[in-house]
């Protein structure tokens, strides 16, 4: 899904990469699509390391599990946005227990994160002529969270549209996907080889678990995205 269309066809994208399944089958379709392909991820301030050790060891796993794209992958960015973590504190941020808070949100959400990102995004796109960004944002199969709706994803468009002075595109491919689905775009995408980067060497885990490994990755198997992202492995798995 596209928000904000092209009037020609887009070469180069800008991957918002956080090294889980998510952003890693991202990553993959926009490689399967631009002819350049930069990716970009985020420090605020996370108590788990192992999200940012994860994304470097997706980055160096895509090149080995779709070769014929390898050339394609260009240079990572990470960003600094330490102060707007410990702005925004949350379950991910602090040692918080993961339940959902009065407004019926998990307190896992980071307020405003997704707007933050894109915006440190665009700024990052249009320095290094990118033309598409490219995030795993899904309303189908999500943890509640305001900043993952298509509609929030249109308006960022059009405030950075009008901000930056130029069409600003966000690719959300996962918007209308379950977590099956995504894990059935992957194969479609890498194969069985893709599949098991994403198992091996993915993190999902809020609670930044390497130690258990499953069948579908590493996690502590009762976190809100463990339980999704073994349920999607589970349904797509019985339905091959």
């Amino acid at each position: 899904m596209s928000v904000i269309q092209e009037t020609t066809p887009s070469t180069s994208a800008l991957v918002l990469f956080s090294g889980g399944q998510d952003s890693a089958t991202c990553l993959a379709w926009a490689l399967e699509r631009f002819e350049r392909v930069e990716t970009v991820g985020f420090d605020y301030g996370q108590r788990h390391l192992v999200e940012m050790q994860a994304r470097q060891a997706v980055r160096d796993g895509m090149a080995r599990a779709l070769p014929a794209w390898a050339g394609r992958l260009g240079e990572d960015h990470v960003i600094d946005l330490t102060g707007y973590g410990r702005i925004a504190e949350s379950a991910l941020t602090a040692d918080r227990k993961i339940e959902m808070d009065a407004r019926g949100l998990p307190t896992t959400f980071v307020p405003g994160r997704n707007l933050i990102f894109l915006v440190a995004a665009a700024a990052l796109a249009d320095r290094r002529g990118l033309e598409v960004l490219v995030g795993g944002m899904c309303e189908t199969d999500y943890s509640g969270y305001p900043d993952c709706r298509h509609e929030t994803m249109e308006v960022m468009a059009r405030a950075l549209s009008l901000g930056l002075d130029k069409p600003v595109v966000i690719d959300t491919p996962l918007m209308w996907l379950t977590k099956a689905e995504t894990w059935a775009l992957a194969h479609r995408i890498g194969g069985d080889g893709l599949v098991e980067l994403i198992v091996e060497d993915s993190h999902t885990c809020y609670r930044g678990d390497r130690a258990h490994r499953h069948a579908w990755g590493y996690g502590c198997g009762e976190c809100p995205a463990c339980e999704l992202r073994a349920a999607g492995y589970e349904e797509w798995v019985s339905a091959r």
